[in-house]
Parts: C-alpha cells; sequence; structure tokens
C-alpha cells in the first residue's frame, strides 16, 4: 500500500470519530442550558411539540445543526439569535450533554402507525421513495458516526414540519440533499404517517 493510501486511510478513520471522544464537556455543556430549556427542556424533552426534543440526540448531529444555526446554512430566526453568541467549545459541551439525556415518549396518533411502519420499512415502491430505516436504523436511532440523526421519540409535529421544509428546500443543510431526493415525492399523508411511526417506534 501506498503511503499516501495508508495517511488517507487513517484520516478517514479519524474523521468518523466522534468529537465526543475528544474530551466534550458535558457539565459545562449543562450550565449553558438556561436559554435553551424553554424551548427543548432542561434534560432535552421538549415539552412543546413545535420544538425538538435533544435527548439522546447523537452529539455530532447537534452539533453540526448548532454550527449550521450559527454559519447560515440552516435559517431560523430564533434558534439563529440563540447561537450567536456561543463558541465552537459550547456547541460541542451543550452537543454532548443533551447526547447523555434521556429521551422520554411523545404522543401520537395509533391510526397512522400500520401505514407509518410501512414507509419507513418499505419505502414507497410506487413513487420510489426510500425507506426510512436505511439510514435512521430499524430502531431510528440513526447512525452517529455517519451523521444521520436519531429519530426515535420525536415530536411527530416537528418531523412533519422538517420533512415539509426539505421538500419546499426551505431547509437545504442536508448533505448531498438526501433528505430533499427522499421527501420530494412524499404527500403531507404519508409524512404524518411515517411521523407517527417514528414517535412510537419501538
Amino acid at each position: 500500500m501506498k503511503a499516501s493510501q495508508f495517511g488517507a486511510m487513517i484520516l478517514a478513520l479519524f474523521c468518523l470519530v466522534p468529537f465526543t471522544a475528544n474530551a466534550a464537556d458535558i457539565e459545562a455543556g449543562k450550565s449553558k442550558t438556561a436559554e435553551c430549556a424553554p424551548c427543548h427542556g432542561a434534560d432535552g424533552n421538549s415539552s412543546n411539540a413545535a420544538w425538538p426534543s435533544l435527548a439522546a440526540q447523537h452529539a455530532n448531529y447537534t452539533y453540526k445543526q448548532l454550527k449550521d444555526f450559527k454559519e447560515g446554512r440552516r435559517n431560523n430566526a430564533s434558534m439563529t439569535g440563540m447561537v450567536a453568541l456561543l463558541n465552537d467549545d459550547d456547541m460541542k459541551n451543550l452537543a454532548a450533554y443533551y447526547a447523555s439525556q434521556q429521551p422520554k415518549n411523545a404522543s401520537f396518533d395509533p391510526d397512522l402507525i400500520a401505514a407509518g411502519e410501512s414507509i419507513y420499512r418499505g419505502g414507497i415502491a410506487e413513487t420510489s421513495v426510500a425507506a426510512c430505516m436505511s439510514c435512521h436504523s430499524p430502531s431510528g436511532k440513526g447512525n452517529g458516526p455517519a451523521g444521520w440523526p436519531s429519530l426515535k421519540g420525536q415530536h411527530p409535529e416537528y418531523v412533519v414540519t422538517q420533512l415539509q421544509n426539505f421538500k419546499q428546500g426551505i431547509r437545504a443543510n442536508d448533505s448531498g440533499k438526501m433528505m430533499r431526493n427522499a421527501v420530494i415525492r412524499m404527500s403531507d399523508a404519508e409524512m404524518k404517517s411515517v411521523a407517527a411511526y417514528i414517535a412510537g417506534i419501538e
């Protein structure tokens, strides 16, 4: 193996190591949550279905979202203001704190579960919509090293809003347009069904 190939392989392996391995400070993150708590809950479990729960979310995913808000790749007036005074360590520490918390169950419409499970696990063949679990895992816990978020127990209302935002191009911080391409052919009813299943996934 050439030295250049070996070096590239080592670099790739390091890129797969979540930043939390590099001593992100959970307690320091907790100390920064006072302004986050009104929307996301003190422990990362949001009580308002319009706002996401962050408890048990992969730290590198939360960190990326905070960076994207701060650097303008993801737009939300409230979040842009909230992250303005956070430095890089603050964002890493907050992400590590929320990743360490235990998620609570979200409310969902049980009548939508069967249709949602079909989409999540098998996609929609007629319109070439891919199965959600191929990235977000059968358990809904995502893939941290790949940067794919955990969805398990997330509020359905929030999930639907994000799917619609991806479809409409309002949200465009997905790598390689993965989410925008995945949802472009989904109807609102299909989004609501899969969001209900995600909230109640076992």
